[in-house]
């Protein structure tokens, strides 16, 4: 016979759910199951984690009420995002709150425009004149959907150059939401009067001019929601 299973050691169930679940964004957030892949069978999860198949359930079920996976009928349990916010915005994200969200966008831009011209390097520098030059050449090619993912990866950049962590991950979260503001300005066509110049923006950061960085950031949210 075995032997006995001393209960302290045993941790409760709450806990083993939650390190569960832990285990899975760990897997799905270091790329393991990226977004729009099928994570393992729960048999398979079973054997992989070490744990019960109701604590798998559980914290699958988690995960799904988060936004995080999908549960499809006959197929599996799918990522559909890589963080649990960015699904919540994503649903209150309708036309008429979309003032809502650029004045979201200001107070994110604004502040990592600033930031980013006190902390920038020279790779962060390096990598937002690639930005700019990747925004400049989407513009020419007159596609809106590619010039709106190309003004999206500079603003990214810029945020990146603030080295905030929690500031990224916010903006990472709501960057559908703030791409969608761009598509709105644009509109179906790039209109040359819609094209705004962002090299400013860079040089002042480049400068190391916190004061002139976020004000050319805030200068593009007003007085209308341009990129």
């Amino acid at each position: 016979m075995p032997p006995p299973v001393d209960s302290a050691t045993v941790p409760p169930r709450g806990h083993r759910v939650r390190q569960t679940i832990a285990q899975l964004r760990e897997r799905i957030l270091g790329g393991e199951w990226p977004v729009g892949g099928r994570i393992p069978t729960e048999p398979q999860l079973v054997a992989a984690l070490g744990v019960g198949r109701n604590t798998v359930r559980e914290a699958v079920r988690a995960l799904v009420h988060a936004g995080v996976l999908e549960c499809r009928q006959g197929s599996g349990t799918y990522v559909v995002s890589t963080d649990e916010l960015a699904p919540v915005v994503a649903r209150r994200l309708t036309d008429d709150r979309m003032a809502e969200v650029i004045e979201v966008r200001r107070a994110f831009e604004v502040e990592a425009a600033r930031l980013a011209a006190l902390r920038r390097t020279p790779t962060d520098l390096a990598a937002l004149d690639a930005a700019l030059a990747a925004r400049e050449a989407a513009w020419r090619g007159g596609r809106v959907d590619e010039f709106v993912e190309a003004d999206a990866a500079l603003h990214s950049t810029v945020v990146a150059a603030a080295h905030n962590g929690m500031l990224a991950e916010l903006y990472a979260s709501v960057g559908a939401a703030l791409r969608s503001t761009v598509a709105q300005s644009m509109g179906d066509t790039l209109e040359p009067e819609r094209h705004v110049d962002h090299s400013r923006l860079v040089e002042a950061i480049r400068a190391g001019d916190p004061a002139r960085a976020a004000i050319e950031a805030g200068a593009f949210l007003e007085p209308s929601p341009g990129a």
